[in-house]
C-alpha cells in the first residue's frame, strides 16, 4: 500500500532502500522557503541500524502491513527460544538475541505476538507487564523514608532493578517489560 510522505506516523513499517524500516520519531517541518516535508527517524527491523530521512508530501512510499500471530513460549535451549503457533501448532525457533534483553522476561506458557513479513519473523512483542518474585534485596533501613529512594533488587529471572524500600525478599512485583522498571507490588 502506497502512502504520501505526510501520512507517515510513528510505528508505521515502511519499505525503503530495499529494507524494512519502522518510523520511530517524526517531525513535520514547514520551512519559509520550499515545500513542507516530514523529517523521519527510521530504524531497520532486521539490523537495528537507524537512519534519518526527509519525505516530501508529494513523494510516495510503500507502507508494509505485518502479519501478527499469537504464539506461546515453550522453552529455551542453547540460546534458541521455541514458540508454538496457537492455531496451527507449528513451532518456530528464534535466537534469544533476536528478542534482546527482554528475553529474560519470557515465562513458560507466556503468550506473545510474533510479527511476520513474508513468513519470516521480524519482531516479538511481549506482554507489557509481568509478575516476578524478588529473590535478593537489601533489608529496610530505618529512617530511609524518602519516596524517591530505590534500592537494588534481583528478580527470579536474574534481572536487576530498583525497587521501593518496603519491598523485601519473597515479594511478588509487577515489572514493565519495555522500560524494565518496577510498577507496583503484585496483589
Amino acid at each position: 500500500m502506497k502512502i504520501n510522505g505526510n501520512e507517515i506516523r510513528p510505528g508505521n513499517v515502511l519499505k525503503h532502500n530495499d529494507g524494512l524500516w519502522i518510523a520511530v520519531k517524526l517531525q513535520h517541518v514547514k520551512p519559509g522557503k520550499g515545500g513542507a516535508f516530514a523529517q523521519v527517524e527510521l530504524k531497520n527491523l532486521v539490523t537495528g541500524s537507524k537512519l534519518n530521512e526527509r519525505f516530501r508530501s508529494s513523494e510516495t512510499i510503500e507502507k508494509v502491513r505485518l502479519e501478527q500471530r499469537d504464539y506461546q513460549f515453550l522453552y529455551e535451549a542453547d540460546g534458541a527460544l521455541t514458540f508454538m503457533d496457537t492455531e496451527s501448532y507449528d513451532q518456530i525457533e528464534l535466537q534469544s538475541d533476536f528478542v534482546g534483553e527482554r528475553a529474560a522476561f519470557l515465562q513458560d506458557g507466556m503468550m506473545v505476538v510474533v510479527e511476520m513479513h513474508e513468513e519470516k519473523a521480524i519482531g516479538v512483542r511481549l506482554p507489557d507487564q509481568v509478575t516476578l518474585e524478588v529473590t535478593d534485596t537489601e533489608p529496610v533501613v530505618k529512617g530511609q523514608t524518602v519516596s524517591s529512594s530505590y534500592k537494588p533488587a534481583v528478580l527470579e529471572n536474574g534481572v536487576r532493578l530498583g525497587v521501593p524500600p518496603f519491598i523485601s525478599i519473597g515479594d511478588k512485583i509487577v515489572v514493565d517489560t519495555t522500560e524494565v522498571t518496577y510498577l507496583k507490588r503484585a496483589e
